[in-house]
């Protein structure tokens, strides 16, 4: 039996945190919780602390973590409560902990996730906006330190399962002509152009197939969200854009492809449950029981592919351009993505209303090199206050 894990999990009360959570219940002897970490949901950590006892948890609202801290003293247990971002970070970079689960949504993941790679930690990537913000200086850490990058997202760990085991981050060396990624298409992939404008955050967030929080359900939505996996596929897999070619696959059934030289496409299957990707990178290079329901071909009977229409999906042809753009134009994509979904799940603009303020700021902000943290995060607060401008303008 291989040793057991030490665990960090950042964002322990989203979705991917409670998944990762439910399959370490299920394999007490391959893992322990050392530390959890959440926003403001005081009662779903508590729950957990007791559950699974680590030694710390933290909560980056100071109010939270006081109510936790005192929940925890009255119940008894020796959990020791931190807070706000430098405590994120000290948990992800401990000295027990061998691996670290990075499930906090958004720009304010960044940080504890390049702790954890300039610790030398085997990285869970859940969290999209690491790489998209700084994909040059994390996968520098990832190197310098040591560290162990396994892909979360559905997409990029089937890519991860679906290329050789030694691959080497050359896709010439190994064969491979390109990534072929896959997208539900969201709720809105059949939907008159001309209903998109009225359509509500309820709507929006309402995914044929997965379970998921609001931000990500509006990504998915305007398919921003594969945009994203776009960028992070070329950093994690050091490939052009022209060599990811995103694919509607209404089913959700095969997570992506691998294209390879000889004509072959290898390509990783499963139901829609994120316990698989989990399961996998949690116990990599073995394979354990995730409790995912058994695929059944028979009852999906067929896989549909379409490719995108970027009049349908302007995010995804955004992303696509700040790619190519490089430097802090990802970041900047991603900050005003961030302040425009926001602004729609609040119902303050409309849902079309989010491709063009993205638009917007990235031509009107000027972007650079992204050779330091400092780089990117200016670049990212000065693309929040321009989208947040148009928001109130509108």
């Amino acid at each position: 039996m291989s040793k057991q894990r030490h665990l960090t999990v950042l964002g322990a009360t989203g979705t991917i945190g409670v998944n990762t959570l439910d399959v370490v219940a299920r394999h007490p002897e391959k893992f322990k919780i050392v530390a959890l970490t959440a926003n403001c949901q005081v009662e779903k950590l508590y729950r957990q602390c007791l559950q699974f006892e680590p030694e710390y948890a933290v909560m980056l609202n100071p109010d939270s973590a006081g109510e936790l801290r005192h929940r925890l003293r009255q119940s008894g247990r020796g959990t020791e409560v931190l807070s706000g971002v430098e405590a994120l970070e000290q948990v992800a970079a401990l000295p027990q902990v061998d691996s670290v689960m990075a499930a906090i949504v958004g720009a304010a993941g960044l940080r504890p996730a390049l702790a954890a790679a300039q610790s030398g930690k085997r990285v869970l990537l859940a969290n999209k906006e690491t790489l998209v913000m700084s994909g040059a200086l994390f996968m520098d850490a990832v190197r310098r330190h040591g560290a162990e990058l396994l892909p979360i997202d559905s997409e990029h760990n089937a890519i991860f399962q679906s290329l050789p085991r030694n691959f080497s981050s050359d896709l010439s060396e190994n064969g491979v002509r390109r990534i072929l990624l896959t997208a539900s298409g969201g709720p809105f992939r059949t939907v008159p152009l001309s209903d998109l404008e009225n359509v509500t955050p309820q709507q929006a967030c309402a995914h044929p197939n997965w379970v998921m929080g609001k931000k990500i359900s509006v990504d998915s939505a305007t398919m921003m969200n594969k945009g994203l996996e776009v960028i992070e596929a070329h950093w994690l897999f050091n490939t052009a854009p022209e060599q990811i070619e995103v694919v509607i696959h209404p089913q959700s059934v095969i997570h992506s492809m691998v294209e390879y030289a000889d004509g072959s496409v290898l390509a990783q299957l499963g139901n829609p449950d994120m316990r698989t990707p989990i399961a996998y990178a949690l116990s990599y290079p073995e394979r354990i029981d995730a409790g995912v329901t058994p695929l059944d071909l028979f009852k999906i009977a067929r896989l549909d592919f379409e490719k995108p229409d970027f009049q349908r999906f302007p995010c995804l042809n955004l992303a696509y351009q700040a790619l190519r753009r490089g430097g802090t134009a990802p970041a900047v994509l991603n900050a005003a993505n961030e302040v425009a979904v926001a602004a729609f799940l609040e119902e303050k603009i409309p849902f079309k209303a989010i491709p063009a303020i993205i638009e917007k700021v990235l031509a009107d902000i000027t972007t650079r090199a992204a050779e330091s943290l400092p780089d990117v995060l200016s670049a990212d607060e000065s693309a929040r206050r321009a989208a947040q401008s148009m928001v109130e303008a509108l």
